[in-house]
């Protein structure tokens, strides 16, 4: 979500395909809404929904990953933090503004405490959560050294299925979403910085089991399609499908990523259309519930259409918005 040097261009790739997965999650989230969560007739609509869930962990684990590639050792804490938040707090400030304001408008809570929960609109919730990476990362990249090694990852990546599993069979943690959405993402992110530093390492692990990598992925996919569908008519609880943060979508996030990551890099992918789009990314972001609210009554009805529709429009839109000098500082 934020530019890096050196350049990773299978970085780029994946963070544009990532986006467009939240776009598509909150397309068909809209459609499932609508029909009354009607998941036996909207079954479709329901898989590509659990087929995108692997995007908000991707992301979190290629902020860590761009976060060490990037960091610059010589700055100072506070200079780290202003030179980091800058780039994310004020577009996040400004936006959470417009959908309080214009959006949302039946949201009455307090201002600050929307800002610090990121729900003044549903997918930013995600903002408040980075900040709290962001925050922490100068004491992360520190301790490296511990986190990378084998036992230390290994249970950091068991406490995290605990927790996982907690919270999503056992009973929901009653935190506010910042907290609550770090506790269950911290894996991916350090994993991000581990991969950064492991790169190549950990594509010669890749390519020798990327042939067992498309059956797992694929096999995780309609495992995670049948856990939410069948738990929803156990519980009743939209969570059970909605939720991202399940052990079944930690290992599809794990295992797609190895995938796509490999064969991004291994195709050299020079195209500059996926670098422009992954630059549009952070304020697709953004917009792309406002295009969504827009666009819902026209192109609503198809699932395909809806998604292409709001995925076209949002990247357009930005687009236009990058060709405005310093525009960006404000809106992302």
């Amino acid at each position: 979500m934020i530019d890096q040097k050196p350049h990773v261009k299978s970085i780029d790739a994946l963070r544009t395909f990532s986006i467009l997965a939240v776009i598509l999650i909150h397309t068909t989230t809209r459609t499932l809404e609508t029909s009354g969560y009607n998941l036996n007739a909207f079954g479709f609509t329901l898989f590509l929904n659990q087929l995108a869930r692997f995007a908000v962990p991707l992301f979190f684990l290629i902020s860590g990953f761009v976060l060490e590639l990037n960091f610059d050792s010589s700055l100072n804490y506070f200079s780290y933090l202003k030179k980091r938040l800058n780039k994310i707090l004020i577009p996040y400030i400004f936006w959470s503004l417009i959908y309080y304001l214009f959006v949302y408008t039946q949201n009455h809570e307090n201002f600050l405490k929307i800002l610090l929960t990121g729900s003044a609109s549903y997918q930013l919730y995600f903002i408040p959560t980075l900040l709290i990476f962001y925050i922490l990362f100068p004491l992360l990249h520190k301790f490296y050294k511990v986190l990378a090694n084998i036992f230390v990852l290994t249970i950091l990546g068991v406490s995290q299925i605990w927790l996982m599993h907690q919270d999503y069979v056992v009973h929901q943690f009653n935190f506010v979403d910042p907290i609550r959405i770090s506790l269950l993402a911290y894996f991916v992110f350090i994993l991000g910085i581990v991969v950064a530093r492991n790169k190549d390492k950990i594509l010669e692990i890749i390519s020798k089991i990327k042939f067992l990598l498309i059956p797992v992925v694929g096999y995780l996919v309609f495992y995670i399609f049948n856990e939410g569908k069948t738990r929803y008519f156990i519980t009743y609880n939209i969570e059970s499908f909605y939720s991202q943060w399940r052990v079944s979508v930690l290992f599809y996030t794990l295992a797609l990523a190895s995938l796509l990551f490999y064969i991004f890099d291994k195709e050299k992918l020079q195209f500059k259309i996926i670098n422009q789009l992954s630059k549009l990314s952070f304020l697709v972001f953004f917009i792309h519930v406002i295009i969504l609210e827009i666009t819902w009554p026209i192109f609503g009805k198809n699932d395909i259409v809806f998604f292409a529709t709001v995925s076209g429009v949002s990247f357009g839109v930005a687009y236009l918005a990058s060709k405005i000098p310093n525009l960006n500082k404000l809106t992302g």
